[in-house]
């Protein structure tokens, strides 16, 4: 995710996986955990397309120190800048100074020019991913202690379709309420709701398996979660059309299931889509002075600002 804003429309077309400098403004580049940035090159993109004479090149990382020879950066002769397998450490200013000579056609005269291009480039991770799912059924009277258990069978029948994927269901909660239905009388309803979340006992170990940043499986395992619940209760619909000779006195309201997805950031990380317009869905690294414990969605500011690192879970 590379963005110089308005210029990257037409960047696209020139060069892959590149992304061009500009003298007058800062380039923010988005770089996933993990995975290699894309080139970033010491030139706009009009100067990329001119011969340019003697180019010298200069990049300097986060740190203040020299790029070159450095083992985790692939430098080309012309001057091009890739950062392998980005962490949040890496995050930061990354600077580069171009020289190069103009001569003039009818003195053959040199001069020598400098340019300077800066990169913000950040570490991001996609949002972790849960289901807040609603869903009704009907019931005879809401003081019934049949709800109660019918409750919890619920949720123990939930969480065996899903527990193999080391997915569980949370906060899970009910209410009886007594509601009035257009053309017909009163309706006692259960109102249902709880969360299909991917973190279940051993979901460490699951991750532990894949050799890279395990939110894309993490995410993947949640959605099927989410989608088996979904065919569960549109069997609900089924079997009480087509199965019950008599209809069970606490059953589903046919199309009653609704879900919202529920994005969390791992600590250190934050959405911010003021900062980050071009990421706004993800999660990106925290700045310097800011922090985030825990699996909320945003970086919390230091009161006192002693963080001089990106990525912090700690004032």
């Amino acid at each position: 995710r590379a963005v110089p804003k308005e210029k990257q429309r037409s960047v696209d077309i020139i060069e892959k996986n590149c992304v061009y400098g500009d003298t007058k403004h800062e380039v923010n580049v988005y770089v996933k955990v993990f995975t290699n940035s894309p080139f970033l090159v010491c030139m706009d993109l009009a100067r990329s397309q001119e011969e340019v004479i003697d180019p010298k090149y200069l990049w300097i990382g986060p740190d203040g120190k020299n790029l070159e020879g450095q083992m985790y950066v692939n430098l080309t002769e012309t001057g091009k800048l890739m950062v392998m397998g980005f962490k949040e450490s890496m995050s930061g200013a990354y600077t580069c100074s171009l020289s190069h000579k103009i001569i003039e056609t009818t003195t053959q005269e040199e001069r020598e020019m400098f340019e300077a291009y800066k990169f913000k480039v950040y570490a991001y991770r996609e949002a972790d991913h849960a289901y807040q799912v609603f869903v009704r059924f009907t019931t005879k009277e809401c003081e019934l202690a049949a709800n109660g258990q019918f409750f919890e069978e619920l949720q123990k029948i939930l969480n065996n379709i899903i527990s193999d994927l080391t997915c569980h269901i949370i906060e899970s909660s009910y209410k009886c309420h007594s509601v009035k239905i257009p053309k017909q009388g009163l309706l006692r309803e259960l109102f249902v709701s709880f969360q299909v979340n991917p973190f279940a006992p051993g979901w460490e170990e699951v991750c532990h398996q894949v050799p890279y940043d395990c939110g894309d499986v993490t995410n993947m395992r949640v959605q099927e979660a989410r989608d088996r619940i979904g065919e569960f209760f549109s069997k609900q619909t089924y079997a009480l059309k087509h199965e019950f000779q008599t209809v069970p006195t606490i059953h589903y309201m046919d199309n009653s299931f609704s879900v919202t997805r529920i994005d969390s950031c791992r600590p250190g990380f934050g959405k911010n889509d003021l900062t980050h317009k071009n990421c706004a869905s993800c999660c990106v690294v925290c700045d310097p002075g800011t922090y985030s414990p825990n699996n909320e969605v945003t970086c919390r500011i230091c009161t006192r600002p002693r963080v001089k690192k990106y990525g912090a879970r700690s004032c």
